[in-house]
């Protein structure tokens, strides 16, 4: 089997990301369109240069989408406003790159663990995702909700359930689920729970206490690759590995991991 891999950039390596994926038939996500000032700003002519750059990539296409102060399914009305307006615009931007999948964060405070918030939380995100993933069928994105700060992978999970809908299924943040999640849910319990909407992972390693987006090879890495990735190839539809690196570099140590097509210019330029 050859996993599906790719590499997730933002304007500022977006060349040398590209150079890599191309060497070894990757795909890309960008992070560019995820922050307000690009938003706000000459966001039109930044996707035609970005339509040309990425025209030779030949694995999967994706967005990260905005999540700086997004707060799905609100309480406040004009909050869900700013949050819809938001993710609709960047879900015509996905489609206008040719990406088929756009990653927005599940936006559960998980430092408040009373039933009350939880239960008016799962029917607000009912009321805000449904509608949001039959606006991004019309542009044949496929919405994917990523684990932050949820401590247990049924939070995401019921909400999917729930909705069932094609365009919106699930992003697994292999390193957020580690440092997040209760003390008594591990791994498998996320692979599990979310398998039936599993299509995209975010990997990298940290050492048990920050966020932290190194290589998986970190030497003070506490994530075990060499267990992780066969867990996720053994289910029934395995997803897309998206190697979220800060450094070029670490995504290029973690290749070897993956398990990719023998290609005659996998050799480094």
């Amino acid at each position: 089997m050859v996993d599906t891999v790719s590499l997730s950039t933002n304007h500022n390596n977006l060349n040398a990301c590209i150079e890599l994926a191309l060497e070894y038939g990757l795909g890309i996500e960008l992070m560019t369109f995820a922050f307000p000032d690009v938003l706000d700003g000459d966001w039109e002519d930044l996707v035609l240069l970005y339509q040309k750059l990425l025209a030779p990539i030949e694995g999967v296409l994706s967005l990260h989408g905005p999540f700086m102060d997004m707060v799905s399914g609100s309480p406040d009305a004009l909050i869900n406003q700013v949050c819809i307006g938001r993710y609709q615009h960047a879900i015509r931007i996905a489609s206008q790159l040719g990406a088929d999948r756009i990653v927005f964060h599940a936006n559960f405070i998980g430092s408040i663990h009373n039933p009350e918030y939880r239960i008016g939380w799962h029917q607000r995100n009912l009321d805000f995702w449904a509608p949001l993933a039959e606006y991004a069928r019309r542009y044949d994105v496929t919405i994917t909700l990523e684990n932050m700060w949820e401590f247990d992978p049924d939070i995401i999970g019921d909400i999917l359930r729930e909705i069932d809908h094609p365009n919106l299924k699930a992003c697994l943040d292999v390193g957020h689920a580690y440092l997040f999640s209760n003390d008594n849910v591990e791994l498998d319990e996320w692979f599990n729970v979310l398998q039936p909407w599993l299509i995209h992972t975010h990997m990298n390693n940290n050492n048990g206490v920050l966020d932290e987006h190194h290589a998986f090879d970190w030497q003070y890495g506490v994530l075990d690759y060499n267990d992780i990735l066969p867990k996720l190839r053994a289910l029934p539809q395995p997803p897309v590995f998206v190697l979220e690196m800060y450094e070029v570099e670490d995504m290029r140590r973690s290749l070897a991991f993956l398990e990719l097509e023998k290609r005659p210019s996998t050799q480094r330029r």
